[in-house]
């Protein structure tokens, strides 16, 4: 689905990183979307949106899961 969508859509190189510094570069990379940070397991909405990232993360604000357009 995040093909339909405009601008860079998946960011596997921010597994590991911190999950603010990682929504930073996530918006500036592609001004489209707005990257929001989650702990995991949080329960979020399971519509498509071009302009939403999750940034999931675990109790230590460590990104562990590949950031994509969801």
């Amino acid at each position: 689905m995040s093909s339909e969508c405009q601008g860079k859509s998946t960011w596997l190189e921010l597994v590991g990183k911190n999950g603010h510094e990682a929504a930073e570069t996530i918006e500036r990379e592609n001004p489209n979307v707005h990257a929001i940070v989650l702990l995991d397991g949080t329960p979020v909405t399971r519509d498509f949106r071009c302009d939403r990232v999750w940034v999931w993360v675990n109790s230590y604000d460590v990104v562990i899961r590949t950031p994509i357009i969801t």
